[in-house]
């Protein structure tokens, strides 16, 4: 069951877990109404290390990003979801639009994201790859988005 932590004890946390020699991933998103998708996505990035952090977008950060109809559900609802998934080992929440302050200060050794980026338009990979991480870009799966679960339910 993973743990919802505040940037600081998740920074004391990764720095215990990397002196036992584990591998920290991290990803970021809403993740506001998780679906199939997203249990699939996180899964996925799980494999890539020992450690999977979620970087969540706080509410306001999510209503910045999505508009003032979202989110769905509130962060901590969201937060709490994300820890029962058996591939979420912690979560930290965020409030600037993109992750790359938190990424900066917790220096995974990878970061994930849909592959709809590349390493060009990704605005945290220059970051994490100066730290010494590397970027892995994980397929989506069609037609699965919060967007279309919510334009789904409003037809």
């Amino acid at each position: 069951m993973g743990e919802l932590l505040t940037k600081t004890q998740l920074k004391e946390t990764l720095d215990k877990l990397r002196s036992e020699g584990k591998t920290i991933v991290t990803t970021n998103g809403c993740f506001d109404i998780l679906h199939a998708g997203h249990v699939r996505y996180l899964n996925k990035a799980k494999t890539f290390g020992d450690v999977l952090v979620v970087a969540l977008n706080s509410d306001k950060s999510v209503r910045a990003i999505k508009g003032p109809t979202r989110p769905v559900n509130n962060e901590l609802n969201r937060a709490e979801v994300l820890c029962g998934l058996r591939s979420v080992d912690y979560v930290v929440l965020f409030d600037e639009n993109s992750p790359l302050e938190l990424l900066k200060f917790i220096k995974p050794d990878v970061h994930t994201k849909g592959a709809d980026y590349t390493v060009e338009t990704l605005p945290e990979a220059k970051a994490i790859m100066d730290a010494g991480g590397r970027i892995e870009f994980i397929e989506f799966v069609d037609g699965l988005s919060t967007t279309s679960i919510i334009n789904k339910i409003q037809k």
